[in-house]
């Protein structure tokens, strides 16, 4: 057997023209069966298609879908439970601005009065509230961002963008609040209640259904839609037009940066857009936190609501709004920043497009 073959012997092997020497002079030998390289060209497609398939989601398909609303809900359950105790101190304010004098005092007033734990209280409404409101929020606004721009066609799509994002956004959070707003009823009840109005949330929901009716859970929803789609509207067109801002200031293309920098942006965006946010849903969500606290069973929306504005006057209004800007500020920045993070975790592009340069 020859290991090294001759140049003469290489030469007849190899040259097409040379006559070709037997397969058994040599210590490796080729097959003469295509049979096998044809089977290992069907194995490697097989692979290539395995990995373009988990290299990401399909941009607008059902799991693109599913994944938005699952980072929405990430996004915005984790981030409000984690500021309940501001959030208890701001509606406490709201339904009695006498009860404290700022938040450091509120919350050693608490803790004396309720134990570490009362500072926390209404967190379980908070969370799973504000879940499934993130989950509606954020998944429907991709699914109507993309059937609106589909509807208005490419060209108007990107003339009227902010209109797009306003529409879009408001559609989305019309359900969402749907499926906040019971939690929220529970929510605002215990924590505005001393001592607190129910041990936890379960406990909330049942003494709010037995008191006054699953119609309990939704005397507030009219208050909230008048919070929260104003909010999100800004929010969305805010943020969107703001990450657009920055990416066009910016030295690079959008897509040439890590996406630790995307998230980074999406993150002071979404701060940007808190502040705005915060602004202009204030007094409803006053009104909201008053509602659900003094609104008797047998009173209509309209006599409560009349009857609370001629108690706490246009400056009542405004009361705990900087706490707020500084809650709904941080909270927003930190819910696109969750957000985009867990779409660039599972391969989606982070959220906002970048202008043209």
């Amino acid at each position: 057997m020859v290991l090294f073959p001759s140049p003469s012997a290489l030469k007849a092997s190899f040259d097409p023209n040379g006559k070709k020497a037997a397969a058994s002079n040599y210590w490796i030998n080729a097959s003469e069966d295509k049979s096998l390289t044809q089977q290992a060209e069907k194995e490697l497609a097989k692979g290539v298609d395995a990995v373009k398939k988990s290299s990401g989601i399909e941009m607008f398909s059902p799991e693109f879908y599913g994944a938005c609303t699952f980072g929405g809900l990430l996004a915005c359950g984790l981030t409000h439970a984690a500021v309940t105790p501001l959030d208890l101190v701001k509606c406490r304010r709201q339904v009695n601005s006498s009860l404290y004098k700022g938040n450091f005092q509120a919350w050693k007033t608490i803790i004396a009065q309720e134990g570490l734990g009362g500072v926390f209280t209404g967190f379980g409404a908070t969370l799973v509230g504000y879940s499934f409101q993130g989950a509606g929020k954020y998944g429907f606004y991709e699914l109507f961002k993309k059937k609106y721009a589909d509807w208005a066609g490419e060209e108007n799509a990107a003339k009227y963008k902010t209109g797009l994002f306003l529409v879009a956004s408001a559609s989305a959070e019309f359900i969402a609040d749907i499926l906040l707003c019971p939690w929220e009823a529970v929510k605002v009840k215990t924590q505005t209640t001393i001592p607190p109005y129910a041990s936890g949330v379960m406990d909330g929901f049942k003494k709010l259904v037995a008191a006054e009716g699953f119609g309990g859970l939704y005397k507030g929803i009219t208050p909230l839609w008048l919070r929260q789609i104003p909010y999100t509207m800004v929010k969305f067109a805010s943020f969107e037009n703001t990450v657009l801002a920055i990416y066009a200031n910016l030295p690079k293309k959008k897509e040439e940066y890590s996406v630790y920098a995307q998230t980074g942006v999406s993150f002071l965006g979404g701060y940007i857009a808190g502040v705005f946010c915060a602004v202009v849903s204030h007094p409803a969500d006053v009104m909201v936190s008053k509602i659900n606290a003094e609104k008797e069973a047998s009173e209509s929306m309209g006599s409560a609501v009349s009857r609370i504005y001629s108690k706490i006057g246009f400056s009542g209004l405004w009361n705990g709004l900087p706490v707020r800007i500084v809650m709904i500020g941080t909270l927003t920045g930190l819910q696109w920043l969750f957000y985009d993070s867990f779409k660039a975790f599972v391969g989606l592009p982070t959220t906002g497009a970048a202008q043209k340069k």
